[in-house]
């Protein structure tokens, strides 16, 4: 079978698809260059344009060129930098964009007849696959593009005389056009634009308040806004709605809003991707009413896993000359072109491919609301927990969970009504630091970080708009659900002890504590200099070099927590910021340890300021005893001696001792001195041991292996009963050294012949002898030591 396709296929088709291959595989080459080369490209200089080769290059190597610059020279750069899970089925919608090429050299005729096979195709199923019956396509790049051709549709429709009169006719009654507050950011404002439409045509429809979803279109307000407009002579011609909104993936009422168009005639157009579930088996009545609006756009590249394939916009209408006009459809047979890649996309997969890719995408979002509804302190936001293809959940303290059970839709405002303000933006910050850790430690999972209106910061798993490409699988998400289980510890830890440490911070001097509610950590302090300098920019640079130093410190400890200078942008000045903490963190030790730490620098900072002044100053005044040294010299010893042969010679006849003494510069005192005293003391100190530098130790002893500001486990009483038996025996041990030095002293007094004196003095009356008293086992009064090294064996006996 293979041979008889071979033997009836183009040639020109199959050599095109062997160069496509050859060329994803040379670009897909993960291989990389020896050290020779990396060094070679290195100053290859090749992002300068240079000029065009005039005898041309071969495919390989522009294909070389072009790996380079998508990979980059970098390794780094270039391992995180790879392409998508493309797959074969990518391979085949490139491979559309190259057969198009070739057929756009077809004869008019034949290009014509292949053309229109290939749109009315692709229409067909497309209406099929999404319950889309007797409706267009129109095929487009930006997906923005298919709303803005349907406004077009809507003005030709409803201002006859647009085609000759232009803008002009508009002026008579302005259109209206109204989007949902939930709608992607910039979407009126970009219709607008390309309509040459003043932004006041465009009305944004909020959200429900009270009742309902808050992602969901507030319907009555919407009808009193079209009232209100036509009251005022304006022409309401548009509605778009959601069926999944960007952020949470909610679904508007469609049917209401469908009856809503029809009474005051009106278009309504869907988007969104839950619009994707229409291709199941089970579609919620929801989801289902979106077959009934006029159009809808459908981004399939997301949802397939398809690179380079268009966005598709289906729509109803019955006059052809109107979808011409709008540029829904054209006569140009190389435009009909652009669905080609998508036309073999669907053949690769088939209906049954597309079918278990969107309900593989949905299990996965089932499987981790699941999971979510197990773990404590994390709240979803989800429209049908049976079947929502977007899951967004955030973190929350544990009394706001509660009162979000049993109520499927509460307004956030109520929910929040007794949150401040600023423990608002605190949450917000623990929670997107949590849905960053999430999405760097598991990267296949397509988690993103999304701010509602209403909710705030929230964590969002949309796996139709990444599992495809990411190729995210079952255990991804288990992996998700263990790595947000272990990260929610440290969230409460970090929320209940940063109070702590403020008020610890505010109890310390020297330190003071930066409120940076935007900072997901413990909490930013500043280190303050205790004497101002006049100067403005000398103190500044004073703390900016003591916060950079104690910066270095802390990271030099041994110790797990983060210490940084804070975001990158719209952080505090010569700050310290803490990261997350776990919930055995000494705050007391850490803000000490801060605080001495930052003393010890700016003292040292201040020591030697002082100390190069001082030894400024004694530089000069040496210079100067130098210079009387040497007049006092000439003056003792005359002119003759400083000659260099006649001095020798007289000083070898007749020496002299100079009274001239040398100095000596002593820096912690800060003057000169003679050289007599340096040299005795250097006598003096010879056979000693140096004395050690006194340290002052800021931290708490700890154990072995156990990390710095970490608080102990509590004490026992066998613990208690051992501190308290290895005191006592502290106490016995320094007291029997205190009788053995008392015991050794008195020995040496018998061994000098020094006369010992009792307790009562002195002199005992006559014919009494001395009691005698046993110190510590060693009767004194009948030590009589014979010669000295007698006494030395006594003392190294009482040593033992």
């Amino acid at each position: 079978m293979e041979s008889s396709v071979e033997k009836t296929m183009d040639p020109n088709v199959a050599e095109m698809g062997k160069i496509l291959n050859e060329a994803m595989k040379m670009l897909e080459d993960t291989e990389r260059e020896t050290d020779e080369e990396k060094e070679k490209k290195k100053y290859a200089r090749k992002d300068i344009p240079g000029p065009l080769q005039g005898s041309g290059q071969d495919m390989a190597t522009i294909l070389q060129l072009v790996q380079d610059l998508m990979h980059g020279e970098d390794e780094e750069e270039s391992q995180s930098i790879r392409l998508q899970n493309v797959g074969e089925q990518g391979h085949i919608s490139l491979l559309g964009h190259s057969l198009a090429a070739y057929i756009s050299v077809l004869d008019k005729e034949r290009l014509r007849k292949l053309t229109t096979r290939i749109l009315s195709d692709t229409t067909l199923w497309l209406c099929r696959l999404f319950r889309y019956d007797n409706g267009s396509a129109y095929y487009h790049e930006d997906d923005r593009e298919g709303v803005v051709k349907v406004c077009k549709l809507i003005i030709h429709s409803n201002y006859e005389d647009y085609s000759t009169e232009g803008f002009n006719v508009l002026q008579r009654k302005l259109p209206v056009l109204y989007i949902s507050a939930a709608s992607r950011t910039g979407l009126g404002q970009y219709i607008c634009n390309q309509l040459g439409l003043p932004i006041s045509c465009m009305c944004r429809v909020p959200c429900n308040t009270m009742f309902g979803s808050q992602h969901q279109m507030d319907i009555a307000l919407l009808e009193r806004l079209i009232k209100d407009d036509i009251e005022c002579g304006k022409l309401p011609l548009l509605l778009v709605a959601n069926a999944g909104t960007p952020g949470a993936g909610h679904t508007d009422k469609l049917l209401r809003l469908k009856e809503l168009c029809s009474q005051y005639k009106m278009w309504l157009h869907a988007e969104g991707v839950n619009l994707a579930t229409l291709t199941l088996g089970y579609v919620s009545s929801s989801i289902l009413a979106a077959t009934k609006c006029d159009s809808m756009t459908l981004t399939l590249g997301p949802w397939l896993g398809l690179a380079a394939v268009p966005a598709v916009t289906l729509y109803r209408q019955e006059d052809p000359s109107l979808s011409l006009a709008a540029g829904l459809t054209t006569s140009q047979p190389v435009e009909k072109l652009r669905a080609l890649p998508l036309w073999l996309s669907l053949q690769y997969l088939g209906h049954d491919g597309i079918v278990d890719r969107i309900k593989y995408a949905s299990q996965l979002s089932q499987r981790l609301l699941e999971n979510l509804k197990q773990i404590s302190f994390i709240r979803t936001s989800v429209e049908d927990e049976f079947n929502s293809p977007v899951v967004v959940f955030r973190f929350v303290k544990e009394q706001q969970k509660s009162a979000a059970n049993g109520v499927q839709y509460q307004t956030a405002a109520a929910q929040e009504s007794m949150k401040d303000n600023n423990e608002s933006e605190i949450d917000d910050a623990l929670n997107r630091w949590l849905g960053e850790q999430l999405g760097r430690l598991i990267p296949a999972s397509g988690i993103d970080v999304v701010e509602l209106e209403d909710e705030g910061v929230c964590i969002r798993f949309s796996p139709l708009m990444a599992a495809a490409v990411l190729n995210t699988k079952p255990e991804h998400v288990d992996q998700l659900v263990e790595h947000l289980e272990a990260k929610i510890p440290v969230v409460i830890s970090t929320l209940q002890l940063r109070e702590e440490f403020k008020q610890e911070v505010y109890r310390t001097a020297d330190l003071s504590y930066i409120e940076d509610l935007s900072w997901p950590g413990l909490g930013a302090i500043r280190y303050e200099i205790g004497k101002e300098d006049p100067d403005p920019e000398k103190h500044l640079m004073e703390m900016e070099k003591i916060a950079t130093g104690l910066l270095k410190k802390l990271k030099e400890l041994d110790s797990d927590l983060l210490f940084s200078t804070g975001p990158e942008f719209g952080g505090e000045k010569n700050s310290i910021y803490i990261g997350m903490v776990t919930d055995n963190l000494d705050v007391p030790e850490l803000v000490v340890t801060i605080a001495a730490t930052g003393k010890e620098i700016e003292e040292s900072s201040k020591l030697l300021e002082n100390m190069t002044e001082i030894v400024r100053k004694g530089i000069v005044e040496a210079e100067q005893q130098l210079q009387k040294a040497s007049e006092a010299k000439l003056l003792e010893e005359g002119v003759l001696r400083q000659i260099p042969l006649v001095g020798s010679v007289l000083n070898w006849l007749s020496p002299v001792q100079s009274s001239v003494k040398g100095k000596s510069f002593n820096l912690s005192g800060g003057f000169l001195e003679s050289a007599e005293n340096v040299s005795a003391m250097k006598a003096q100190t010879s056979g000693g041991t140096p004395a050690t530098t006194p340290t002052v130790d800021h931290t708490k002893h700890k154990s072995p292996g156990q990390k710095l500001f970490r608080r102990s486990s509590k004490t026992s009483d066998s613990d208690v009963i051992s501190e308290t038996s290895s005191v006592n025996h502290t106490d016995e041990v320094e007291e029997s050294e205190t009788t053995q030095e008392i015991t050794r002293l008195e020995v040496k007094m018998i061994s000098a012949n020094i006369p010992m004196l009792s307790n009562d003095n002195l002199e005992l009356p006559s014919g009494c002898e001395p009691e005698k008293s046993d110190t510590n086992g060693i009767d004194i009064a009948e030590v009589q030591p014979s010669s000295v090294t007698e006494a030395e064996d006594v003392e190294k006996g009482s040593l033992r």
